[in-house]
């Protein structure tokens, strides 16, 4: 076996914008670097504000035979869908982050264990993300019975500036009743308090019997760096902000130019 650089024993990585593409790609290098784990006796797994239903379409190419966190760790499963463990919303604290988004003009989608429920089926970025999760949402301006369900509030503007404001006013007035962040400039995502990229972790670590500090993180936006800072190790793509590569030990190319397997290969395998 080759002499690894460190004591890695699980890899895991979020998906959008670090395991795929912008255009949702998992390249024949990122699977060959996942291969290349397994030989090792590594594990790898990933994790996603995604559904976990919007994850199968990589299952079989990466041939994932580990538990996976949907929802940022709402969701917990293995590979063939079986539920683990399920954080769900207050339906109190839903609805507060429902009037948080309303009073800043934020549209809300919902999502409950089984279901995607959006105000507007044609409003922004439904049809990319219907294009990337492979399932279509329920339309609906009324999300009351969906509330005892809820695992995740997402929020939507292309308004970058507003999003930041959302943001920090989330993670203010719900406060340790929920985990608000952006997952991406344009989604801030409302949780579980536990349910986080940090809770994954130690969920895996309970889960599997490996130490986090045995764990190689890997991420590109601000709600990966929870999971940096509870993993041993971890890289930041090349894409993300400063701020986020500041918090990861280590940082890679870009998502468009196979940053995840060059970081896999450079920093687990020690090959330049």
């Amino acid at each position: 076996m080759t002499l690894l650089q460190h004591d890695i024993r699980l890899v895991l990585a979020d998906v959008d914008g670090t395991l795929v593409t912008s255009e949702k790609i998992l390249t024949p290098r990122a699977i060959r670097a996942v291969e290349a784990l397994k030989q090792q006796g590594i594990l790898f797994t990933i994790t996603s504000g995604r559904p976990p239903r919007g994850m199968t379409m990589l299952l079989p190419a990466l041939q994932l035979n580990t538990p996976f966190a949907g929802f940022n760790g709402g969701m917990m499963v293995q590979p063939d869908l079986t539920l683990i463990e399920a954080l769900r919303l207050p339906a109190v604290t839903a609805e507060k982050t429902l009037a948080i988004l309303k009073d800043h003009q934020v549209p809300a989608w919902l999502y409950t264990s089984t279901e995607w429920l959006v105000p507007d089926a044609q409003g922004p970025h439904v049809a990319r993300e219907e294009w990337t999760v492979k399932f279509s949402p329920r339309q609906t301006s009324d999300f009351s019975d969906a509330l005892n369900d809820v695992i995740k509030i997402t929020g939507v503007s292309d308004d970058a500036e507003r999003m930041q404001s959302v943001a920090a006013t989330l993670q203010a007035e719900l406060g340790a009743d929920a985990s608000a962040a952006l997952s991406q400039p344009y989604y801030v995502d409302i949780t579980h308090p536990h349910a986080n990229k940090g809770g994954v972790v130690h969920t895996l670590e309970r889960l599997l019997n490996i130490p986090a500090s045995c764990m190689l993180t890997l991420g590109d936006q601000p709600n990966d760096t929870l999971m940096f800072q509870a993993s041993g190790f971890s890289i930041a793509m090349g894409q993300a902000t400063e701020d986020v590569k500041s918090a990861a030990t280590w940082v890679t190319a870009s998502s468009e130019e196979d940053g995840f397997a060059k970081g896999i290969e450079r920093f687990v395998f020690g090959k330049e």
